[in-house]
């Protein structure tokens, strides 16, 4: 029976559970139920049961004993899991932001538990293989990386973002080559970023923003075909041809950091090539080799230690929405390169190291007018659209004149000025030598003028 989204607003009658005894599938979903759901819940018959989104409070009473399928995500219950969780057919769970609290039951391994008040370290899962999605964000877990998961090779997205991880990350992490998402940000992981994650070749989706990561950027990124040029059809036939475009899609993904601000993606997260590592204390150079991840989307590198200067041919990225490198060490100059990324709509150089001339061009430009704080903490920028003037090798015609006139150039005032005392020598040097007269009367000054200077000498000594 599905009655979802009719917009039923009141609370769930006493006789619920005995109108719906028989009844093997029901979807309330969508609605604006609120109050508890029915203590004998676990008399009915129910195998599949929707009634996410919501305004459901309190526990979740035992669960009906032939379930298979349970979404009560969205809603406001509290509590721990029911007892009776583990004498269930229960295989897919969806209790994602709810108040859930305490530790996960050691054999609840299938299930979406984002966005509650859970903790502790996770369970084992020992024997269970088949795991494609692992969604556990916004939550108190603590311990180090899980280790059991290194027997997923099926797990296509792994999100432990929002939690109190720690620890190094493995480097068999390498080996879950089917990971299409991968988000460990807002943890505390520590120790450089394992370089057999280059060997993720499906990967779409990586953050690990917000931890205490340091060393360099793993090169060999190139490895990650999935970033280079597929476009989002081949991607959707590559879930459906796994099975798992209908469960992606009804998931709930940690949010993601894009053009400045941190936006909910929710389903639609797929659609989101990106790679976020801000927040961290990575240093080293950026590899040039990311200029061939030519599908992404948002590239977010800041609030590092990262020096060096920005690759020349980062306008190969010719996908990228938004590039955040602030906050780091980077020099040199800005690549003329980046003029050239057409759907760019958000760039941040800011508290940067950089010299030189802007890049000229109409999207950057653009750009500046939406965001003037782009430019800021590089002293050594110049040009437009700033209002700091370049001089010498970067200035152009126009800076050349104006410096001209308001500025004073030692050399060619120096130039100029023996130029005048070579030629007015040779004006005097001529004009004696051609005019008799002249060069009589000359010499004749002279002489009269030494005889004075004589006298004045001899008198002036005497008295």
């Amino acid at each position: 029976m599905d009655i979802s989204s009719t917009v039923i607003v009141d609370r769930l009658p006493d006789w619920f559970s005995t109108a719906f005894a028989k009844v093997r599938y029901l979807d309330i979903s969508n609605n604006e139920i609120s109050g508890r759901l029915p203590r004998n819940m676990e008399f009915m018959s129910l195998e599949i049961f929707f009634i996410n989104s919501n305004k459901l409070t309190g526990e979740i009473p035992n669960l009906p004993r032939n379930i298979t399928t349970l979404d009560l995500s969205g809603n406001s219950l509290s509590g721990n899991f029911p007892s009776n969780i583990g004498n269930t057919y229960l295989s897919s769970l969806w209790l994602r932001s709810n108040q859930i609290t305490g530790r996960i039951p050691k054999f609840l391994c299938k299930a979406d538990l984002s966005n509650n008040l859970l903790e502790g370290q996770l369970p084992q899962c020992f024997g269970v293989m088949d795991i494609g999605f692992l969604m556990l964000s916004n939550n108190r877990f603590s311990g180090n990386f899980p280790s059991f998961l290194k027997r997923l090779r099926q797990l296509k997205s792994l999100d432990l973002s929002h939690n109190s991880f720690s620890g190094r990350l493995p480097l068999w992490i390498g080996e879950l080559a089917e990971l299409r998402f991968l988000g460990l940000n807002h943890n505390t992981f520590s120790g450089e970023i394992p370089p057999t994650i280059s060997n993720l070749s499906h990967l779409r989706h990586l953050n690990l923003a917000g931890n205490g990561l340091s060393g360099a950027i793993p090169w060999h990124l190139s490895n990650i075909t999935a970033m280079i040029g597929m476009d989002e059809t081949n991607y959707e036939n590559d879930l459906y041809d796994g099975g798992y475009l209908d469960t992606f899609r009804t998931l709930d993904f940690s949010s993601a950091v894009v053009k400045g601000r941190e936006l909910n993606y929710s389903s639609g997260i797929w659609d989101l090539v990106s790679i976020d590592l801000s927040f961290n204390q990575l240093t080293g150079v950026i590899p040039e080799e990311i200029a061939a991840l030519d599908a992404l989307i948002n590239l977010n590198l800041s609030w590092n230690q990262l020096s060096g200067t920005i690759p020349n041919n980062l306008g190969a990225l010719q996908a990228l929405e938004s590039l955040d490198l602030s906050r780091n060490m980077l020099s040199g100059r800005i690549p003329p390169s980046l003029s050239d990324l057409t759907y760019l709509s958000y760039l941040d150089l800011s508290d940067n190291n950089l010299t030189g001339r802007i890049p000229s061009g109409r999207q950057l430009d653009t750009l500046y007018t939406q965001e003037p704080s782009m430019y800021s903490g590089n002293s050594g920028l110049c040009g437009l659209p700033l209002p700091i003037s370049c001089l010498g090798k970067n200035a152009t015609r126009q800076d050349d004149q104006k410096s001209n006139e308001h500025s004073f150039e030692p050399m060619t005032f120096y130039f100029g000025l023996a130029l005048g005392f070579i030629l007015g020598l040779w004006v005097v040097f001529c004009a004696l030598l051609f005019k008799r007269a002249w060069r009589t009367a000359y010499f004749c000054m002279i002489d009269k003028t030494y005889d004075q200077m004589y006298v004045f000498a001899v008198l002036t000594w005497k008295s």
